[in-house]
């Protein structure tokens, strides 16, 4: 007689989160093209037809994958930008956010990167950064206006900061160092003090 527990059926609900969790490693690795519905079964240890029943396709998955991870990120920087603070602060904010992000979510953010989904024609990470540069534009439009700059001009910076920012986040994906809080507060520096102005040792004025 086996001593073995009986195997416990996962839930719906159990099973899609599984799911999910394996397509999410494969399509960070391999892209959507270069994954099979044949190795997400295999991976997942259920068959095919589980796959079809719980997304529709392979593209079905890749999409709901996609947007889990595009509301994790878009959340997590929203919520930076949102907080009362000065605006310095807040871009400091919006820069670790992203960084935390791709620290704890680096097959999320593999994939962000990637394939379009068909949700998102135009690739999910530029939907990501035209929603993102709206909101810092507003933050520096008022920045501008309260300085006796062109508010106008916000637009423009704002492209500018988001740019440097998102290209910073995809070379740190990968190089890992320095950490986090010295490439933010670098960051920072340049976006702040410009060339001519950059300080030796940069420091987070939102680290306490």
């Amino acid at each position: 007689m086996s001593n073995n527990p009986p195997r416990t059926r996962m839930t719906g609900v159990q099973r899609r989160s599984q799911l999910i969790d394996v397509g999410r490693g494969l399509f960070a690795a391999r892209g959507l093209d270069g994954t099979t519905i044949e190795e997400i079964a295999a991976c997942a240890g259920v068959s095919k037809p589980v796959i079809y029943e719980h997304f529709g396709s392979k593209e079905g998955m890749y999409t709901q994958v996609v947007d889990f991870e595009f509301r994790i990120l878009l959340d997590s920087i929203t919520a930076a930008l949102t907080e009362e603070a000065k605006p310095r602060v807040l871009v400091e904010r919006a820069a670790l956010a992203l960084l935390t992000y791709i620290e704890d979510h680096t097959e999320g953010f593999r994939i962000l990167m990637r394939d379009a989904p068909p949700s998102q024609p135009e690739g999910a990470f530029s939907t990501l950064l035209s929603q993102v540069t709206a909101r810092v534009e507003h933050i520096l439009s008022d920045e501008f206006d309260r300085r006796g700059l062109s508010a106008d001009d916000g637009a423009m910076y704002a492209q500018m900061l988001v740019g440097m920012v998102a290209m910073t986040g995809q070379w740190w994906q990968d190089s890992r160092q320095p950490d986090k809080h010295t490439v933010a507060a670098h960051l920072v520096n340049l976006a702040w003090n410009g060339l001519t102005g950059l300080k030796k040792d940069p420091e987070l004025k939102s680290e306490g």
